[in-house]
């Protein structure tokens, strides 16, 4: 694995082809005033750097992943840690964080099991506007 112990922003790792993951971002952006959070696709090269394989290869991209100083959250509670700091009402979600993990996780494997089905998916990853590029790791 690289090293990324110059980023001090949580990155927040997602499916850059999954349609339902990029509304994702797209919805964590517009709720993020203080540009708190780092954005990097499962499928980039900054993935494959800097986490363990079990998360970056192919067919383990069913996990939204939240990075910060060397600490992983994936699923549910990578969602929930966002959430809470975001602007808004949603960090009440945080609060979800009661519900056993493997509880909270079944419901989530089942959205991200069915997301393509679902939601659809796009043929390459999403391309951020000039403005929003700082913001996403390649």
């Amino acid at each position: 694995m690289g090293t990324d112990h110059s980023i001090e922003k949580p990155i927040i790792l997602f499916d850059g082809v999954c349609n339902l993951c990029n509304s994702s971002v797209q919805f964590v952006i517009k709720r993020d005033e203080k540009e708190q959070f780092l954005f990097a696709s499962l499928q980039s090269e900054y993935a494959k750097e800097n986490l363990p394989a079990t998360l970056s290869e192919e067919d383990n991209l069913q996990s939204i992943v939240l990075k910060h100083r060397g600490s992983i959250k994936t699923k549910s509670t990578a969602a929930l840690h966002i959430a809470r700091k975001l602007n808004g009402l949603w960090p009440a979600l945080y609060g979800l964080i009661i519900i056993p993990k493997f509880i909270r996780d079944w419901v989530y494997d089942i959205i991200a099991k069915n997301r393509y089905k679902w939601f659809g998916k796009k043929d390459q990853c999403m391309i951020p506007s000039p403005e929003m590029k700082s913001r996403f790791l390649d």
